[in-house]
């Protein structure tokens, strides 16, 4: 499980998040939506500290974070059951697919090279990219980048997978390569996921829940059927804008 309690996050005199509390149940899939600058991508970076909360608590499983008491073992932990998804892909250039996903597996988890190798080809296989496992970032397609950034994420067996805006970099052709690799793993609720996302459609058919943020609070949280058919004008205005 996955609850967040009071969480607030500041830049200098800017507030970002002023007070976010949100309960994840495991293996649920939960899509957050917003405007931009409603602190959506903050929030996930908070979660897996790559962000350091001002104040609140994390908690995942039986890891507990408290802004001003947290050790570099705590944040480590948690971290550990984690993986981000960026919108950039962040894959090391120098390393092939297969590499890239290997990595992780060997650095964070002490995996010996054989047995990595063949999980990374899983995955690979997994995702669709059985055949790219020796080719490098430089010769793939956006949406292939992703799919192995995505790989490398589910190399580490995390409880928590993060995802911020998966596709937003992506030329619209490709967009859906990605989407069909997220609704896979959704299919399966074997981890939880939380995923922004502007993919209105995507959010409404793959997610437990939907969280509507608006200026560093949570507006509204519910089934997607409770998000989209909302009463509240704000929410009303945004996915009306997008056609669902």
């Amino acid at each position: 499980m996955l609850k967040i309690e009071g969480l607030k996050k500041s830049f200098d005199s800017l507030q970002v998040l002023k007070g976010i509390d949100l309960t994840v149940e495991k293996g649920q899939v939960v899509s957050i939506i917003g405007p931009s600058g409603a602190g959506k991508s903050t929030l996930l970076r908070c979660i897996n500290y790559l962000e350091k909360p001002t104040e609140g608590t994390i908690t995942i499983g039986d890891v507990i974070l408290k802004s001003g008491h947290n050790r570099y073992k705590k944040v480590s932990a948690l971290r550990r059951k984690t993986a981000m998804v960026f919108q950039n892909y962040n894959l090391f250039k120098n390393k092939t697919a297969l590499q890239n996903i290997m990595e992780p597996m060997i650095m964070c988890q002490g995996m010996n090279l054989k047995e990595a190798e063949d999980k990374a080809m899983e995955i690979l296989t997994s995702i669709g990219l059985k055949d790219k496992r020796d080719v490098y970032p430089a010769h793939m397609s956006g949406g292939q980048q992703q799919r192995v950034g995505i790989g490398r994420a589910m190399a580490v067996n995390p409880e928590v997978m993060l995802f911020d805006e998966p596709t937003s970099s992506l030329d619209p052709e490709l967009v859906n390569e990605v989407l069909e690799v997220i609704r896979a793993l959704a299919s399966k609720h074997t981890m939880t996921l939380l995923i922004v996302t502007h993919e209105m459609r995507f959010a409404k058919e793959v997610s437990d829940r939907i969280v509507f943020m608006e200026d560093g609070l949570i507006v509204q949280e519910g089934t997607p059927e409770e998000i989209f058919n909302s009463m509240n004008p704000r929410i009303q205005r945004f996915v009306g804008s997008v056609s669902v």
